[in-house]
């Protein structure tokens, strides 16, 4: 007869109270299991970011074929007749039909080439130097959203119902019902024709980018005021959200004080929707990036981008869309991560 350890449950036993308690989970595999889990709800939301975009690209190539006119006839030399006009077309390829012509550019476009223009120009050479300058202006801008945003939502938030709270809300409110162009008027009529401090237009120097850091302030300005508007609002009703949590109304009971409560204990459950708020931003910011280099001469894809849809450039014209796109998608995707990590944490 085989000897038995004390302890270890006899040969061919099938009671499970005799095989003693369960292994607890290794740290190690509880982390690769919760990475795993992560990586895939990452993959997922990139997935459907990925396909709302090429979604929005096929509506701009339908968009632009809606349009009288085509590239063949915008971009057609003076006394050109109707036999030069329909072999230029036939060499744009603008005779195949619509999804071919999409369909051909989505499959170069995970390669990185995001074809040609109307006028022979490889795309991705007419935005190398535009896109960044267009970047660096939204950038600046959603930098100085986010830190006036945050700093005003805070203030308010601090003073519930008083005058400072109240005026910081009206003055939001008012500045996101500005539309950017009439906000970019109005700074060049006051900080240039009035007073004379600031260029009202923007000019390139020789690598392409504007002269003089000055020629930023008025377009930064156009872009941000109204999204500090909108971001203020947001973290102003994000942090009252948070003002009635039970963590919040303890820290407050414990004896702190009010900026300690706000920073400590009610912002950090507010940053989901904050940061949610901030990332819807962006694409308002690129969008209005356009509008903005154009009235203030700027030298990003907003002048492209106008040449490109009145000589019916589809090519360029999704190209402009699909590097707006991917910026705003990397953003959305840090906020989603922001949001994923908070909420984890608060668990």
């Amino acid at each position: 007869m085989a000897a038995l350890t004390p302890g270890a449950p006899a040969a061919g036993s099938t009671d499970p109270a005799a095989a003693g308690p369960p292994v607890p989970p290794r740290p190690r595999d509880d982390f690769a299991r919760r990475a795993g889990r992560a990586a895939l709800r990452a993959g997922a939301v990139l997935l459907r970011r990925i396909l709302v975009l090429a979604a929005l690209l096929a509506v701009v190539f339908v968009a632009v074929e809606m349009l009288p006119g085509d590239a063949a006839t915008a971009t057609a030399e003076r006394g050109d007749g109707a036999a030069a006009i329909a072999a230029r077309r036939e060499h744009l390829g603008l005779d195949r039909p619509l999804w071919e012509r999409f369909a051909d550019w989505m499959t170069a476009l995970p390669t990185g080439d995001l074809g040609t223009s109307a006028r022979g120009e490889k795309v991705a050479d007419l935005l190398r130097d535009p896109f960044p300058n267009t970047l660096a202006l939204a950038g600046a801008a959603f930098a100085l959203t986010v830190a006036a945003s945050l700093a005003l939502g805070c203030l308010a938030a601090a003073r519930p119902g008083r005058r400072t709270d109240r005026m910081i809300g009206h003055t939001a409110t008012t500045a996101f019902a500005v539309p950017d162009f009439v906000l970019a008027t109005g700074l060049v009529l006051v900080l240039s024709l009035w007073t004379g401090l600031l260029p009202a237009v923007t000019v390139a120097d020789a690598s392409g980018k504007p002269a003089e850091w000055t020629m930023m302030i008025m377009p930064v300005l156009a872009l941000a005021v109204p999204q500090t508007g909108w971001n203020t609002r947001i973290v102003r009703g994000a942090l009252a959200d948070q003002a009635d949590a039970a963590h919040v109304e303890a820290a407050r009971l414990d004896g702190l004080s009010t900026t300690r409560v706000l920073l400590r204990h009610a912002l950090p459950g507010a940053l989901p929707v904050i940061a949610t708020g901030i990332a819807t931003s962006t694409g308002m910011l690129l969008g209005g990036a356009v509008v903005v280099e154009t009235l203030f001469n700027h030298p990003g894809i907003g002048t492209v981008l106008a040449g490109a849809v009145a000589g019916r450039d589809t090519t360029l014209i999704a190209g402009c869309v699909a590097l707006a796109g991917a910026a705003i998608t990397l953003v959305l995707l840090a906020a989603d991560l922001v949001r994923a990590k908070t909420v984890g944490a608060g668990r």
